[in-house]
């Protein structure tokens, strides 16, 4: 795909009349769309566990098993971060404060990957184009899963349902060590050109990925030893990543969310971008207070692609308005009261993809 879709624009607009109702709601709470003390709080508490387990792992190595116990909480709380913290942050949410909202996306540095690639693949690709084949790299994992009903199947993805969760757990060391240099080299996200890159952008790539390896690679084989710090690393990234993996997934992946494409002629989609967004996403397990305070409210994945610019700690409250618009206005509101449910239609969903 060549050129991006433009999407249709509906008079009275969906997205006019969301955003209208959601900043009265603002307006007559008298409450910041950034985050709060709860979430500052949130950031002190997921950085403090993450420091205490590198510092106790690396300079004071506990025995095998309690070393390997920890590893998989490092995974957990890398994950947790970036939820929390980098994503909040690389939206301009996490605080009113443009400082600390960079500080706060910059984190993602600091475990490896480029916040200037994931603003471009995250913020204003996949947020814009949300699950259109070709420009969505979120749900390009081609050829080892078929995501889509446009990609080509090969026959072992009939067999993807039961092997998904290998490719996951991947995501994290392919993200840092690949994906990133591949957009780097090739100037591209998939077939979407990548934005020029300044100076300072290029020297903050390189940097944050020698910093990177030298907090989680390097030091740790100084301290602990090559074997080691392989094997552990290894367990953390793989926890992090099948974490960040089924949780994006569950968001976009699910029997009930659509795939839609531009008319092949005049490069346009049926929907407005609001109806877009509710046809694409789902949200999950949004009564549970443990996930949604792990996950950073995407659970509420129709919330964020909606108002993005929104904090997470928010989604709760505007979700009723979004949900009584959708009844009105008639538009689906694709949501699964239990995450297991989520997690049962993504892997039926897998073996549709596979066998259709």
């Amino acid at each position: 795909m060549n050129a991006t879709p433009k999407f249709a624009q509906s008079k009275p607009s969906f997205h006019t009349e969301l955003k209208k109702r959601i900043s009265q709601y603002f307006e007559k709470t008298g409450k910041s769309t950034a985050g709060n003390y709860k979430l500052w709080l949130k950031a002190a508490i997921l950085i403090i566990a993450l420091l205490a387990l590198y510092v106790h792992l690396v300079f004071f190595t506990p025995p095998a098993f309690w070393a390997i116990a920890e590893c998989v909480l490092l995974g957990v709380t890398v994950a947790s971060i970036g939820f929390n913290i980098m994503h909040d942050g690389a939206h301009g949410s996490f605080s009113k404060y443009p400082t600390l909202n960079k500080m706060a996306a910059v984190t993602l540095g600091f475990l490896g990957g480029s916040h200037f690639m994931w603003n471009m693949k995250h913020n204003i690709i996949h947020h814009a184009y949300t699950n259109i084949d070709g420009i969505d790299d979120d749900i390009d994992a081609k050829p080892f899963l078929r995501m889509a009903s446009t990609q080509k199947k090969y026959k072992f993805h009939r067999f993807q349902h039961w092997y998904f969760w290998f490719f996951y757990c991947w995501l994290y060391i392919y993200w840092i060590f690949f994906s990133d240099y591949k957009k780097y080299f090739t100037h591209k996200i998939g077939d979407v050109p990548l934005k020029k890159m300044m100076v300072k952008d290029h020297f903050y790539f390189w940097a944050y990925k020698v910093i990177s390896l030298t907090i989680f690679i390097v030091t740790p084989m100084i301290m602990v030893g090559v074997m080691d710090t392989v094997i552990g690393y290894l367990i953390m990234t793989l926890v992090a990543g099948f974490i960040l993996s089924i949780v994006f997934q569950l968001a976009h992946t699910v029997e009930h969310t659509h795939f839609p494409m531009p008319n092949e002629v005049s490069g346009k989609m049926e929907d407005e971008w609001a109806i877009h967004q509710l046809k694409t996403t789902a949200n999950f397990a949004t009564k549970s207070r443990i996930i949604s305070w792990f996950v950073g409210g995407l659970n509420f994945q129709i919330e964020h692609h909606l108002f993005p610019k929104i904090s997470h700690i928010h989604y709760p409250k505007i979700s009723k308005i979004i949900k009584q618009a959708c009844r009105e206005y008639n538009v689906e509101y694709v949501e699964y009261p239990h995450m297991y449910q989520a997690v049962i239609s993504h892997v039926s969903f897998l073996r549709h993809m596979g066998r259709a």
